[in-house]
């Protein structure tokens, strides 16, 4: 079960335990984290689960495909390492996973 770090920007932490398989965005809902809306259920048709990724988690929760980049175009701060929550699935290998929020999303 990966453990998941969330950085609000503000920067408290929320720590949360979840499932593998899940989506990262699921995993924020299911433990009610601030920031984390998920609109659109998942369908990466929206960006209220942006997020960064931190540059040690990149390579392993893999690069943005083009439907996730052209949603992250609406996304407010966009960075090289801005991410989908919905798109990231949570592994095993994901466990101590940390991101960040964006301002927007407290």
């Amino acid at each position: 079960m990966p453990q998941v770090t969330f950085i609000a920007f503000n920067g408290k932490r929320h720590v949360v335990d979840a499932a593998s398989g899940l989506s990262l965005m699921q995993a924020a809902l299911d433990h009610n984290v601030p920031g984390i809306d998920g609109d659109c259920g998942g369908q990466c048709a929206c960006a209220t689960c942006h997020v960064f990724v931190e540059s040690d988690w990149a390579a392993r929760t893999g690069p943005r495909n083009a439907h996730e980049d052209e949603m992250l175009n609406f996304a407010a701060e966009l960075r090289d390492n801005s991410r989908l929550a919905c798109q990231i699935q949570l592994t095993d290998a994901l466990d101590g996973l940390v991101v960040s929020m964006p301002e927007g999303q407290h």
